[in-house]
């Protein structure tokens, strides 16, 4: 439930904004913004949140998580009104709009903030009324730069709207707790208030990671038949060897042989009947069987290696659940749940891990570089020369890499599966469809004066790709 407009009035008496500086933005998500303002010698955090069925305003006691990478409104907050004052909060009429001026320097900022369940947004614009950015940049209501946003224009009419219609009351809800408005408001969004509440989002997190660890177990219960089959593949050495011994006793168009079984642990009273590929001599009978052994041997030492690869993710996921389970702060939760994991304060050990995003898919390594830092890194210290890369082709994207496996050719769903990310990562992706172009890493130079990341390939191949929505689905379930 969002506030209503008395609500709002009373968060904003307790406040006291006018007069308080601005001293940072934190934009933790998409949707959540919180302003740190200082004022009398008190440092307070104000929460803005435009989450549906709980956009909100009001001071925040929770511990604020920062993003990993800043976001495209915050960083404009920074550039435009950190370090500048409020002159002014206050709510234009009961339409819950709240208009804060900022001065910094000889300039004037509008920040509105909108909160209706359905269409919240943050809006700043000069002292004219001309948008300069939006947190939500909406086209189609014209919330995008170089727009007009006063809504003080259009109160005079909504009131009279309102005042011609039936009355409606709206009272300041009696919430549980001790302290001001803000503090219980605070408190009861965290515990049940909708979608960044808790509770949501702790069902959110069962549902999301046990759906994944329930897929992942099936997975491992599959390959754990194929282990018990390969396991089993000894036999077929036996086989090889018993056809060797009992040449003599094999004649020509035999498709079976019957013979006294050496290997200890057969039953069949000592005797074991083994079928012979048709139109072969007993030497290469033989050699079928051993072929057929060294295969499953291989397959075996894979198979064991996938099932390692994912006993590990799934002791992942039951810790990473615990840890969500057990976090008491919904912003910090809701962070974790987004991107997977909260940026690590200044005195904090930093993750070490490959940058980009990964994906593991039937034993392979996918990597994908989302910035030209990122590739970059990938290229200098990630990726070997055997390693496949591809790229979209005619449009600026992100470098993908799949890692070689020893003696491994890249099998064609796996080539699709990058190819589908290279697209999807360009800025051809609304095309639906595209052409990329792949090569070993070891084909790549760097451009001559080239701007970071850019690399010209040689021996390159052409591969056009149909987006396909399905597989991104599932790839996302790799990560």
């Amino acid at each position: 439930m969002s506030l209503n407009w008395k609500e709002i009035n009373l968060i904003l008496q307790e406040l006291d904004l006018p007069g308080a500086q601005i001293q940072k933005a934190v934009q933790s998500a998409f949707d959540v913004l919180v302003l740190g303002v200082y004022k009398k010698g008190e440092t307070r955090n104000i929460l803005i949140a435009l989450s549906p069925r709980a956009c909100r305003l009001h001071q925040t006691f929770k511990a604020v998580p920062k993003s990993d990478k800043p976001l495209r409104f915050a960083q404009f907050l920074n550039s435009r009104i950190v370090n500048g004052r409020i002159e002014e909060a206050a709510q234009i009429g009961e339409d819950r709009i709240v208009r804060l001026l900022v001065r910094r320097g000889e300039r004037r900022y509008r920040l509105y903030i909108r909160l209706w369940s359905n269409a919240a947004n943050l809006i700043v614009t000069d002292e004219e009324g001309v948008i300069l950015d939006a947190m939500r940049r909406l086209p189609r209501r014209g919330e995008t730069g170089g727009g007009r946003y006063a809504p003080e224009e259009a109160e005079a009419g909504v009131a009279a709207l309102r005042a011609a219609g039936p009355e409606r009351n709206y009272e300041i809800r009696e919430l549980p707790g001790e302290g001001s408005f803000n503090e219980k408001i605070d408190a009861f969004y965290a515990g049940q208030g909708g979608a960044l509440s808790l509770e949501a989002l702790r069902e959110q997190a069962r549902r999301t990671i046990e759906g994944s660890m329930g897929r992942l177990g099936a997975a491992l219960e599959r390959l754990r038949a194929k282990e018990a089959e390969f396991a089993a593949a000894e036999k077929l050495r036996q086989y090889g060897d018993l056809i060797l011994a009992n040449m003599a006793s094999i004649a020509p168009g035999d498709k079976w042989l019957e013979a006294k079984n050496v290997c200890a642990g057969e039953a069949d009273g000592g005797r074991v009947r083994i079928e012979l590929p048709p139109r072969l001599n007993p030497a290469a009978q033989a050699e079928r069987y051993y072929e057929r052994y060294r295969k499953s041997k291989k397959g075996l030492a894979d198979v064991q290696a996938e099932i390692a690869a994912g006993e590990a993710k799934l002791r992942a996921l039951e810790s990473r659940l615990t840890r969500l389970l057990a976090e008491t702060n919904p912003l910090v939760l809701a962070k974790l749940l987004k991107t997977g994991s909260v940026k690590e304060s200044p005195g904090q050990a930093r993750d070490k891990k490959c940058p980009g995003l990964s994906f593991r898919r039937g034993g392979w390594l996918i990597i994908v570089g989302r910035d030209a830092a990122e590739n970059d890194e990938l290229l200098r210290r990630h990726v070997k020369g055997n390693d496949l890369w591809l790229h979209a082709r005619d449009f600026p994207g992100s470098y993908v890499f799949i890692k070689q496996r020893p003696g491994k050719t890249v099998p064609l769903e796996i080539l699709l599966d990058a190819g589908n990310l290279a697209i999807f990562y360009s800025k051809g992706r609304n095309n639906g469809e595209g052409d990329l172009f792949y090569t070993a890493v070891k084909y790549l130079r760097r451009a001559k004066n080239g701007p970071k990341g850019l690399v010209i390939p040689t021996q390159e191949k052409n591969l056009h790709i149909k987006v396909d929505e399905k597989r991104l689905r599932e790839l996302e379930n790799c990560r």
